[in-house]
């Protein structure tokens, strides 16, 4: 509601990222740049800077829904403005790495609308031409408490002939077990502390981890009662590279599985890998998500069960959409089946979720955080209406065509 006009929300919303702020974006970089890693980082994730170098901080931290023997760190890099589009990207790490420890670049793109996935960086092949790149830095130790040691990145940038990737139009559902994370006060992959009754997701798969307080990567989750969507704000269950949802040619592991099953899934159903996880754990339920329990008991679960889950990233969208972001006190949203407050509640949205409004009506009046409005805004996910003056879309009154 609040701002300038849509497309000024639209290009913050595109570009955001917590502790960001750069002034790599002040001048373009060009198509061959260092990183120094000893340089801090703001929002790093256990990562501290030794002797020049990047390491882990704490031998003893876990992320919540992963767990594991293995300490863990990240740091997502200050955005680079291109100084021309490209769609490939190498990359060169400098320090050490000891045996069984590991330390992975992954990278992701925009072309000042949308951030793509997160990919390995080593040689990424973009699906179109970027004007941004961010790069991630993620560490974990050995069994035995060595971390890797890293100086410095270089990387390197280029354009080569390459078709266009489309996306498909609908977003890609699946049906998984979910089970809840629980574990407040733990901290997530990307740095959040859990606190009671929260509300995001745990993937299995580090390629579409939200920053710390963004909402960049969101799914829509389906329960026995109400559909919610929240962002993907940890790594895990039982396994941290299965993007399931991706099919087998860019799917990190487990390529032999059908797209939309979760490994751990097969393997406590079927045996598959000898019915343990990537670490070699036995793997005790078949979670394909794992829900903070403002989450879970939001969709009406009370135990462990199947949810639909979709993965809003996958869509391509369409032209002329409307973007908002939803701003409440913390609670999430309640999206109702009309534009009254009278209306049956059909499902909710996170606080700081995106919601894409298809269009938009008069109802009852309500007073939120941006005012006293009688506008409802029907939304795509869940299919439903909020009240406008909890959503801030960039500009005064309404911004979508009439429903």
């Amino acid at each position: 509601m609040r701002g300038t006009r849509i497309l000024a929300a639209l290009a913050l919303a595109a570009t955001a990222v917590v502790g960001a702020a750069t002034p790599a974006d002040a001048a373009p970089t060009s198509p061959a740049w260092h990183e120094n890693l000893a340089a801090p980082v703001a929002g790093q994730v256990n990562l501290a800077s030794r002797a020049g170098t990047l390491t882990i901080a704490d031998p003893a931290f876990r992320t919540a829904a992963a767990g594991g023997n293995q300490s863990y760190g990240m740091e997502i890099l200050p955005p680079r403005t291109l100084a021309q589009p490209a769609n490939q990207v190498s990359v060169k790490l400098a320090g050490k790495v000891p045996a069984g420890s590991d330390a992975t670049v992954d990278v992701r793109a925009s072309d000042g609308q949308q951030w793509t996935s997160w990919q390995d960086a080593k040689n990424a092949a973009l699906d179109r031409p970027a004007t941004q790149l961010q790069l991630r830095i993620t560490m974990h130790s050995n069994a035995n408490g060595a971390a890797p040691a890293l100086s410095g990145l270089d990387v390197s940038t280029s354009v080569v002939d390459r078709k266009p990737v489309a996306k498909p139009m609908a977003a890609l559902s699946y049906r998984v077990y979910a089970t809840r994370e629980g574990l407040v006060g733990g901290t997530t992959a990307n740095g959040h502390v859990i606190v009671s009754n929260d509300h995001f997701v745990a993937l299995p798969s580090g390629k579409n981890l939200s920053p710390k307080g963004s909402t960049q990567y969101s799914v829509k989750v389906c329960g026995p009662t109400r559909c919610e969507t929240a962002p993907v704000w940890d790594v895990g269950p039982w396994n941290t590279k299965d993007d399931y949802w991706n099919p087998s040619s860019t799917r990190q592991m487990w390529k032999d599985l059908p797209q939309g099953t979760p490994e751990a899934q097969a393997a406590y159903l079927n045996g598959y890998n000898g019915g343990k996880d990537q670490f070699g754990r036995r793997v005790l339920n078949p979670a394909g998500i794992d829900l903070a329990d403002g989450t879970f008991y939001n969709v009406g679960l009370n135990d462990n069960g199947y949810v639909t889950v979709t993965f809003l990233w996958t869509s391509g969208g369409g032209t002329g959409t409307i973007t908002g972001t939803v701003k409440t006190a913390g609670d999430p949203l309640n999206v109702r089946s009309g534009p009254h407050t009278t209306d049956s509640v059909v499902g909710s949205v996170a606080n700081g979720s995106n919601v894409t409004i298809t269009c938009q009506t008069h109802g009852t009046s309500v007073t939120g955080t941006y005012g006293t409005s009688d506008l409802w805004d029907k939304i795509s996910s869940p299919v439903g209406y909020v009240a406008d003056a909890y959503v801030y879309t960039g500009a005064d009154g309404q911004v979508a065509p009439n429903c």
